[in-house]
């Protein structure tokens, strides 16, 4: 009866010991540190980089504000399809979820271009 209580009380420690442990780690482990896949990168960076754009032309007097914020509702609602599409495959992006995201953030892309040289 003491082997069996003593082995209970040994795997309990360990697991709050493991489960402390892991809690600490993610605490310490901020979003920006961990890596994300090559697909969802690309497809980050092509907003940023758009929102980027937009704040430049919106300094430069080249967007006015409502076009700024048509141009931003759409990145959002990119961003916002991006999030579904990697919620459905743990934080991966298909091959053709990432076509269908690019294809929208072109045609963002040519629009952003379009009102900056008409600006």
């Amino acid at each position: 009866m003491k082997k069996t209580t003593s082995r209970f009380s040994l795997i309990a420690i360990t697991l709050v010991a493991a489960c402390a442990s892991a809690g600490a780690m993610a605490q310490s482990t901020s979003p920006e540190n961990i890596p994300g896949h090559p697909r969802v990168n690309e497809v980050n960076q092509r907003l940023e980089n758009q929102q980027d754009r937009v704040q430049a032309g919106v300094a430069d007097g080249q967007l006015n504000a409502r076009q700024a914020t048509r141009d931003e509702k759409q990145d959002a609602n990119i961003a916002a399809r991006e999030s579904r599409d990697e919620a459905e495959h743990g934080g991966h992006l298909t091959r053709q979820e990432q076509k269908n995201l690019n294809k929208s953030l072109n045609k963002d892309s040519k629009r952003i271009h379009k009102q900056r040289d008409a600006g």
